[in-house]
Formats: structure tokens, C-alpha cells, sequence
């Protein structure tokens, strides 16, 4: 799964500590898939399941439990953040990310683990659909930690929970992928909403999407206003060129600024669309409806592990991006997950 680095101005938690975050999440998600996958061979039964959540509730309905339930968590969560604060401290080096990345012995497996505790819902027939009930699971978690973190946290808009690319692109993209979805910069003082960009380890994806109406048609042009056909119905839209020419000018002045050399490739994507450029782009490549499976089906297959270079391009982004977030007060995790539901 692609890792969601950033979303929109929510505060992440990668940006408390990217060094830390990317190679935890691996791990995290490597260990929780095959707890969860042994409960479902071994066959533990769904009433066991549905038996300890009970329990839980009926002793968080005790005020004595439920105060001591909160204080327990809530130092745990202050050790976890002491731990954040001091690896934040550490300088951005090639050998220090080399080594958050490989090395993951001094990560405590409890502390890796209090945040996602995926549960199996129903009875899975399959493996593959023990999977797929995993990897929702796993999505509503990445949102929680693009949008929180011990001290913070932002209110996500419900559309992220149904937006179909986001999911298309976390659910089905390698872990080495770094994702920065509609992003909002802070650059002189005023605040530039970029398109999807996606770091993978060799080269950084600018994609502008295109998507409306389900077969829509679009004509495309040099000039500032393209034709989309519906039917018989016409309509200009703006070009989106525009905003991803915007985009590459943004990225490559952050990029030679930071001194990171990694190519940028511009993208007009429309799952749900056709596009007709009849002139010629330059670098630009123009993925429809007729592309887009041969297009993903080579983005998926990337076997490339993370690289220094696109850490130093995603902390470069980090580094500019516009957040939006309050102070959190309740460390009642029930209570979070009940949010994150709404």
C-alpha cells in the first residue's frame, strides 16, 4: 500500500517524523496481516470476537476502569511522543534515513501496534477476501495518521473515506510509494492547492485528474480552455495543463533549492474518461479510460525499495505545506475511532 504522506492541510504524522513513519508502517502492517491471517486459519470463531468487545464496553462503563483505562493509554501515548520529539531532533541525513528504513529492531512491537488493531468482521471464504477486508481496515488507519498525531489532529472530511483514487492508489501501489494527495503549500505567505503527487523511488508524478461525467470526452488544446463532450452536450473546462505546468514549476524550484535531483514526469489522468490531444504535448502523458489499466499495472510493479532522494523530495514538500489542525484533549482512542467512523 501506498503510503498517504500528506492530505489536503491535515496535519500527519509523517511530518512529525518521516524517518520513522514509512519503515513502522511496513512493519506494523506486515505484523498485523498475519496475526489477523492465523486467527482466520486457525479458526477463531466471530462470537470470540464479538465476546471480548462486550467485555471491553462493559468495563469502560465502569467509571473506576474507565479512568484507569484512560491514564494507562494516555502514558503510553506521552512516552510515544517523548520518543517522536527527540528522533525529530536528529539531522536529515543520508546514514539516518538509511538506517530508519533498514533497521527497525529499536522500535518496540507494543507501541507499533497500539494504534491499529485490525478485527475480523465477518467470516472470510478466502484468503483473498480475508485481504480485502484487511486492507480497508488498513485505509481507515492510514487516514487516522494523515490527520493526527499525539498532539494534534484535523477534521477529515467524510468524501476521503468513499474517494475511490485515493483508495485506488493507497490500496493497490507498493509501500515504497509516498503519497501527497491535493496537498495545500504555504509559498510567500499565500496558500497554492497542487494536484496528486506521488514520490516513488526513483522519480516524483505530477497528476492533474480529470475525472466528471462517467465517458466523458475531452478535447485538448494549448490553449486556456478545453471542450468536453457529453453526449451532445459541450462544455469548456479549463485546461489542466495550467495547474500541472504549476505544479512542475513549484516542485523543480523546492527541488533545486534542497539540491535533490529526481525527474519529474506531468500526468493528465481520467479513469472514467476519454482524452483527444490531436496537437503535441511535451512531457506530458495523457492516461483515459484506454490507458489506465496498462499505465497502473506498470506503476504496481515498481519493485524498487525506498531511496534517499525521494525521502530528501517528500521532506522538501513537508517542509512547505500549509497545516490546519487543534490541540487534541481526549486520549480516549474509542472515542477517536468513533470520529474517524463518522
Amino acid at each position: 500500500m501506498a503510503q498517504l504522506v500528506k492530505l489536503q492541510d491535515y496535519i500527519s504524522r509523517y511530518q512529525i517524523n518521516l524517518k520513522r513513519y514509512p519503515s513502522q508502517f511496513v512493519r506494523l502492517k506486515q505484523i498485523q496481516w498475519e496475526r489477523m491471517k492465523k486467527e482466520w486459519e486457525t479458526g477463531a470463531e466471530i462470537e470470540q470476537w464479538e465476546h471480548e468487545s462486550e467485555e471491553l464496553e462493559k468495563k469502560q462503563r465502569n467509571p473506576f476502569f474507565k479512568k484507569v483505562f484512560s491514564f494507562s493509554l494516555k502514558k503510553k501515548d506521552e512516552a510515544f511522543e517523548q520518543d517522536e520529539l527527540e528522533q525529530n531532533d536528529e539531522l536529515l541525513d543520508e546514514s539516518s534515513l538509511s538506517h530508519s528504513v533498514t533497521d527497525e529492531e529499536d522500535m518496540p512491537e507494543e507501541i507499533m501496534t497500539l494504534d491499529f488493531e485490525p478485527n475480523i468482521l465477518y467470516r472470510p471464504q478466502t484468503a483473498e477476501e480475508l485481504k480485502r477486508m484487511y486492507v480497508d481496515q488498513l485505509f481507515h488507519f492510514q487516514l487516522k495518521w494523515a490527520s493526527s498525531t499525539l498532539r494534534e489532529k484535523s477534521y477529515v472530511e467524510p468524501r476521503y473515506q468513499r474517494d475511490s483514487l485515493l483508495r485506488t492508489l493507497t490500496q493497490n501501489l507498493p509501500d515504497s510509494y509516498l503519497l501527497f494527495y491535493y496537498p495545500i503549500l504555504q509559498l510567500k505567505k499565500a496558500p497554492i492547492e497542487m494536484g496528486v503527487i506521488l514520490l516513488t523511488p526513483t522519480s516524483c508524478l505530477c497528476i492533474q485528474v480529470l475525472e466528471e461525467e462517467e465517458r466523458a470526452s475531452f478535447i485538448g488544446s494549448g490553449d486556456r480552455f478545453w471542450l468536453k463532450k457529453v453526449g451532445t452536450s459541450d462544455k469548456k473546462v479549463l485546461s489542466p495543463l495550467i495547474s500541472l505546468n504549476r505544479m512542475e514549476s513549484i516542485l523543480k524550484q523546492l527541488f533545486t533549492n534542497d539540491q535533490i535531483d529526481i525527474p519529474i514526469h506531468k500526468i493528465v489522468l481520467s479513469r472514467n474518461g476519454y482524452i483527444d490531444y490531436p496537437g503535441s504535448a511535451y512531457g506530458v502523458q495523457f492516461i483515459d479510460k484506454r490507458k489506465f489499466p496498462e499505465w497502473f499495472s506498470h506503476l504496481k510493479k515498481n519493485p524498487s525499495p525506498m531511496k534517499h532522494m525521494q525521502f530528501k523530495a517528500a521532506q522538501s514538500i513537508l517542509n512547505t505545506v500549509q497545516t490546519t489542525s487543534f490541540h487534541r484533549t481526549n486520549w480516549d482512542t474509542k472515542i477517536e475511532e468513533k470520529d474517524m467512523d463518522q
